[in-house]
């Protein structure tokens, strides 16, 4: 049986009700978004919005090459924003006089939106050139833009500035309003992220203060959010508590068994949940069996994999491509290589085509167990049928590589426009992470300069992989350049991270204590030498004399003897 936390139970009562009868603020501090602390609204928007944006420059030319010139100056606009050590009102002069200004034009309505997703990992750049642009005569921010802007100060944690955003989006409008449930959607993934499940449930429910309908499809996006950052546990708990409010479905249930079996990866928990699915009468479907199949098969269960596949063909489920994907990768993880590669060929005789995701399932495995020729194999075949290679193509060819020569080729040959897949911040924190090990730094600072070159700017990440790796390596100086540049970007270190730099920062400092002490003494030592020669001459005159014996004269008279 599931446990029930502390944590749930304050709101999970109060989805009992209904959700057009509750409030919006709540007794409970658990539940209350913070809508007294909101900044002041940024500007007053405009009473007929502009839906196009763009960047275009101050001049009167028209004619073409208008794409070229639009990404001339979105690099332009970035540059700007990413020059390191400029301080905010620095950079919004540079804007001021850049040349450069913000209209409404629909072949560049991208650009504004383009430019803060280069910046995205600086909240600070990224806001400043929002505020920018917002300023611009002529210009208003589209619903996209405002959605990347609240995005990126959610995922810094500015959650107030974000919520002000969301009531500008709102105020001033004759029209139907810009807010969306998208635009909340975007708040509640990122309180799911932080895990501050309160306040993201609490976001569920401002969908009544923004005249939004509040359904059985908002409510499964909010388990959906809460699994996917791995708060299950309390998603579970929101399921159960609010079957009157929004009825049990095997959609919501297979959200719960996903987030249980590829999310945490729990065998006992999903196999507990998929138990409690058949106790409540819930309906097992393709999608199900996948999830579950999926979780066995990660754990290297073949017989249970196995076992549920053909329990799918006797209820006459039909198995879909997440299944066989999920099959195939359990045997080729168990070196079954053939059997997978003829369950491929079943798959096509069903009607179902085999996509990049199913040859991931057999390259995986095989690079994982050093079968580097029959992953090749794999490989080429992916080609020959016409489909692209994805990401994690490439990164399980990257963990089987043993050279600095052999990443950079594979890497040359990933950012070719052929192959459609080009390198993200994953790539790049993988291969850092790699060079790091084999304490190959100038390798290292390579990957570090590219990656901001491609416009994936270093994020939290980024930073606490490359300050581990330069800190085991004994570059403690460079380290701590790169541990204050994050501090001064405003991402939160990792507690482990920030312990270690400041114990090396205590002890140098302790140490240069120690050293302009010790050349203190050395010059007062210097500077009364003198004294102490002509002190010690004394003392061992004194020494001189007492060790001499003693000798008095005698004086006699009349028979007596006197000391004179």
């Amino acid at each position: 049986m599931w446990k029930i936390s502390t944590r749930v139970l304050a709101f999970s009562l109060l989805l009992l009700r209904s959700p057009h009868a509750l409030p919006l603020q709540s007794p409970n501090p658990i539940l209350l978004v913070s809508t007294i602390d909101f900044l002041p609204i940024l500007r007053p928007l405009p009473t007929t919005p502009t839906l196009l944006s763009s960047l275009r420059y101050c001049s009167n030319d028209a004619g073409g090459g208008s794409d070229t010139k639009n990404g001339e100056l979105v690099r332009r606009i970035v540059d700007i924003l990413q020059e390191s050590g400029n301080s905010m009102s620095l950079v919004k002069d540079k804007l001021d006089n850049c040349g450069v200004a913000v209209s409404s034009s629909e072949s560049e309505s991208e650009s504004v939106v383009e430019v803060l997703s280069r910046v995205r990992n600086h909240w600070e750049a990224a806001f400043t050139f929002f505020v920018w642009a917002a300023k611009q005569p002529g210009y208003a921010h589209s619903q996209r833009a405002y959605h990347s802007m609240i995005s990126i100060l959610g995922k810094t944690r500015k959650f107030d500035t974000a919520w002000a955003l969301i009531e500008e989006m709102r105020g001033g409008r004759t029209g139907p309003s810009p807010v969306t449930p998208h635009t909340l959607s975007i708040m509640i993934r990122r309180y799911c992220a932080v895990h501050d499940v309160g306040k993201a449930v609490n976001t569920f429910y401002a969908h009544k203060r923004f005249n939004l309908c509040v359904g059985v499809e908002e409510f499964q996006n909010l388990l959906s959010a809460l699994c996917r950052y791995k708060n299950v546990q309390d998603a579970e708990h929101l399921l159960f508590c609010n079957r009157i409010v929004f009825p049990f479905d095997s959609k919501s249930f297979n959200i719960i068994l996903n987030g249980w079996c590829n999310v945490i990866g729990s065998v006992r928990e999903a196999e507990r949940f998929w138990r409690e699915m058949s106790k409540r009468g819930i309906r097992r479907d393709a999608i199900s069996y996948s999830c579950i199949i999926s979780c066995y098969s990660k754990a290297s269960n073949l017989n249970k994999v196995l076992k549920l596949f053909n329990q799918m063909k006797e209820m006459e489920i039909a198995a879909d491509r997440k299944v066989y994907n999920a099959v195939i990768h359990a045997l080729a993880k168990a070196s079954f290589v053939k059997e997978a590669l003829n369950l491929v060929k079943t798959m096509e005789g069903k009607g179902i085509a085999p996509d990049s995701a199913t040859y991931n399932s057999l390259i995986k495995p095989l690079c994982r167990a050093r079968k580097t020729n029959e992953a090749k194999e794999v490989f080429d075949e992916m080609l020959r049928r016409g489909l692209s290679p994805t990401i994690r193509t490439y990164h399980a060819f990257f963990r089987i590589l043993r050279s600095g020569e052999e990443v950079f080729n594979l890497l040359e040959k990933m950012k070719m426009k052929e192959t459609g897949c080009l390198p993200d911040k994953d790539t790049y924190i993988m291969l850092i992470r790699r060079f790091c090990r084999w304490r190959q730094l100038d390798n290292v600072f390579k990957l570090w300069s590219e990656m901001s070159e491609n416009g994936e700017g270093p994020d939290r990440s980024s930073y606490i992989v490359l300050i581990h790796g330069l800190f085991l390596n004994g570059k403690l100086e460079e380290a701590y350049k790169y541990y204050m540049e994050m501090k001064e970007k405003q991402f939160l270190p990792e507690p482990k991270t920030e312990e270690m730099l400041q114990a090396w920062v205590s002890s140098k400092e302790t140490a240069d204590v120690q050293r302009i002490g010790l050349k203190d003494n050395q010059l007062d030592h210097g500077m009364s030498s003198k004294k102490t020669q002509v002190t010690c001459k004394n003392v061992d005159l004194g020494r001189d004399f007492q060790q001499q014996p003693e000798t008095r004269k005698v004086r006699r008279e009349r028979g007596f003897a006197f000391w004179e």
